[in-house]
């Protein structure tokens, strides 16, 4: 199976038009699934081997009413292109409202102003005549339904003559009756019922301009749901300073190649991911991490392309550069996440796509109904009712809900550095009981170091350490490491060493200067005949510490204690304590023996330690945590961690572990700071209640006015809702959906990085 494609859908304008677009493209042959979104304009697709061509999917949408540029499918250079066509849209949207609404404000005054002012009437009258007025109206109008307004008969009548009527058809059907009944009433009124040769002009043109409005209003705020996409591709550099031969020349950024040598000057945007040759310098990373504080690069180490050096100069070797470079790969997962469905949604296009057909057929029974039943003018009030009815019922604001959220969510989300890989982790964080973490790497540095160094009598702090250094120099246990690291800091000149043994699990011995040199665990050196009697009290106080106590001993003499921790990341107490104000429960897996994660776990309050676990271990300790029901996240760095990642409920991994756990996980944390998982539980959380609420004001809303609007208040009240009024909530409700959905914008993280 291939991956997923995006490909432009261009015509789509209500939720309606979502399963038909889905339908059109799942019948091509060669599409193994697909799932189109109204918010992006959008579809997201999977092919088998071969693909179909795109002239293929182009002809499909085709056939269903849609359309599609003419490109390959996953062309991204043309999605991007389609994406910035946003902006002509909305300019394009301008011009139509404004020129409807210069046409229908001399309509809407001669018809409202005639009836709720007498002296207007008189005025139109006896000045310009009552058919001269009507004619006046039939030609403004004419002109705001078949210009600005063409749109809608354009694509709703083609729609409606396929058996597959949406939002468009409902408007140029309201619309288009009320025109063509207004037509009748002006030129042929004798051919109607006596009393029924009314005029509906303005209704019509109102209608359109309204719409056309709230179309306006919704485009301008959907543009606005896109913003981390653009900021993101905005932080891409256009050009790169690449060295040769001494010289260095500017190169367009897609002709820097793998192994060139990028020359970075303060103040400037890293162009590429790369390794630091020469220089040190801060580099900012927020737009990345979201951590606000600059970090130190040097030599050896990895930059981020998009990222904004600070003051000193760099020279980088460039290594992952196009789809494999870390911007690209957060762009992509961030389109991916704004393209997604959430499982709710899939009911509310299955809802929606017999919706329209449904209240085509109510506004044609209720039409009926009031022109047999209906007081004088039977034939007027029928119109007035069943136009109303097609423009309250139109579903924008059903399609609009879920999708908008989405985007807006995952777009803060993205600015935070939290990036979710689709719609199904978004809801399914809202819902977790259970936080596990792993522990070496996750709550804490990964990187053991020296803590304690204690010299016994006799002997001094820095021989001791000159000899153990010398002595673990040619092991790798990360212990040694610890051992080597703290003499180099220390400057401790580097000792001749031969003999070096490593004894598995316990310690090493080595000669060093003609010394013997044993380091290793308390029982290590108790099998060598040293006596270790007046130290138990301080080796267990180190170990109930959660630090790995050493002994020294040189020429079969103790002389020193030692101890070795894995420091707690400073972000991880606060990060636990907002996991428990959220009401989690927080459970630590280690593969550490008991004791000292126990420690490290009675330090941080975490409520439950499960330790001294195998890889495979930490899958069946997951499974376990479930087994009540309970929706379990687990939170892991290492390569290690990826199957435990892959079966939680939620998978996050910490940006800053591998490229194995990161392609594991359901969410990506791109930092190592902790305090991003409650933060992104609390956004998933934030989000999901922004859906409920738009899904509940676009039900609420249609299942409410429909029978208002068909009348079902008349007979006991005599209320009867006005078409306009019905385009004016139409076109508002999508608008407050949208609306609604920027909030998440101003979301503010439980717990603040930096």
């Amino acid at each position: 199976m291939k991956t997923a494609h995006r490909l432009p859908v261009e015509g789509m304008t209500c939720s309606s038009c979502v399963s038909r677009a889905e339908k059109a493209l799942a019948a091509v042959p060669g599409v193994r699934s697909v799932s189109v979104n109204l918010a992006t304009h959008e579809a997201s697709l999977q092919f088998d081997d071969p693909a179909p061509e795109n002239s293929a999917l182009r002809d499909a949408l085709q056939r269903a009413g849609y359309d599609t540029p003419e490109t390959t499918p996953g062309d991204d250079p043309a999605q991007r292109e389609h994406a910035h066509r946003h902006d002509e849209d909305v300019r394009t949207l301008t011009r139509r409202v404004a020129l409807a609404a210069i046409l229908t404000l001399p309509v809407f005054v001669m018809e409202m102003g005639s009836h709720m002012v007498p002296a207007v009437h008189h005025f139109i009258a006896a000045v310009i005549g009552t058919f001269n007025a009507q004619l006046i109206q039939f030609v403004l109008t004419t002109i705001v339904l078949f210009g600005p307004g063409r749109m809608f008969f354009r694509i709703g009548l083609p729609a409606l003559l396929r058996g597959a009527p949406e939002m468009n058809s409902l408007v140029a059907l309201g619309t288009g009756a009320a025109w063509s009944y207004s037509v009748v009433a002006t030129f042929a009124p004798g051919v109607m019922p006596e009393g029924t040769a009314q005029i509906y002009y303005e209704p019509a043109a109102v209608i359109v301009t309204l719409i056309l409005v709230g179309r306006l209003l919704e485009a301008r705020a959907k543009g606005r749901t896109g913003a981390a996409i653009e900021r993101l591709l905005g932080l891409q550099a256009k050009v790169a300073r690449v060295e040769k031969d001494g010289e260095v020349h500017e190169r367009p950024i897609d002709q820097v190649q793998v192994g060139d040598r990028v020359r970075v000057r303060p103040g400037e945007n890293i162009p590429v991911d790369g390794r630091v040759l020469e220089g040190q310098s801060h580099v900012d990373e927020s737009m990345i991490t979201g951590e606000p504080v600059p970090v130190s690069r040097s030599t050896g180490e990895r930059v981020i392309g998009g990222t904004i050096n600070q003051k000193g100069s760099l020279l980088i070797e460039a290594t992952d550069l196009g789809e494999d470079a870390v911007l690209a790969r957060i762009v992509n997962m961030v389109q991916q996440a704004q393209g997604a469905k959430l499982p709710i949604q899939a009911l509310v296009d299955r809802v929606t796509g017999w919706f329209v057909p449904v209240v085509i057929a109510v506004a044609a029974v209720t039409a009926l109904i009031w022109w047999l039943a209906g007081p004088a003018p039977a034939l007027a009030m029928a119109l007035v009712v069943a136009v109303t009815v097609l423009i309250i019922a139109c579903p924008c604001a059903m399609g609009l809900a879920t999708p908008t959220s989405i985007m807006v969510g995952t777009g803060r989300g993205a600015d935070q550095g939290i990036l979710f890989r689709g719609g199904d982790a978004l809801q399914a964080l809202r819902d977790v009981d259970v936080v596990a973490l792993d522990k070496t790497g996750t709550l804490t540095q990964g990187k053991p170091t020296l803590t304690d160094l204690i010299a016994l009598p006799g002997f001094d702090d820095d021989t001791v350490l000159a000899l153990a250094a010398a002595a673990e120099r040619d092991s790798e246990h990360p212990v040694a490491v610890a051992i080597v690291d703290a003499a180099a800091e220390r400057n401790i000149p580097p000792l001749q060493v031969e003999d070096f043994d490593s004894v598995t699990g316990l310690g090493i011995r080595a000669s060093v200067d003609g010394k013997r040199i044993d380091l290793g665990s308390k029982r290590y050196i108790e099998q060598l005949g040293i006596a270790t009697a007046g130290h138990e009290q301080r080796l267990s106080t180190l170990a109930d510490q959660a630090r790995t106590p050493l002994l020294l001993a040189i020429d079969g003499q103790l002389a020193a204690i030692l101890a070795v921790a894995d420091p707690i990341k400073p972000s991880t107490a606060a990060a636990i304590q907002a996991l428990h104000a959220l009401g989690l429960k927080t459970v630590m897996l280690s593969g550490d023996v008991t004791r000292t994660a126990e420690a490290v776990a009675g330090e941080l309050g975490i409520d439950e330690v499960i330790a001294e676990l195998m890889p495979q271990d930490k899958v069946a300790a997951i499974k376990r945590l479930r087994d009540d029901g309970r929706r379990v996240a687990f939170v892991g760095d290492g390569i290690n961690d990826a199957p435990a990642l892959a079966e939680s409920d939620v998978g996050i991994a910490i940006g800053s572990g591998t490229d194995i756990a990161i392609e594991s996980a359901d969410v990506v944390l791109m930092s190592g700071d902790l305090r991003n998982v409650p933060n992104a539980i609390a956004l998933s959380r934030a989000t999901m209640r922004n859906i409920r609420q738009n899904l509940f004001w676009a039900f609420a809303y249609n299942t409410a006015l429909i029978p208002v609007a068909a009348g079902v208040l008349y007979p006991a009240f005599g209320v009867l809702l006005s078409p306009m009024l019905a385009a004016a909530a139409m076109a508002l409700s999508s608008v407050f959906v949208v609306g609604n959905a920027l909030r998440l914008r101003g979301f503010r993280a439980p717990v603040a990085l930096g």
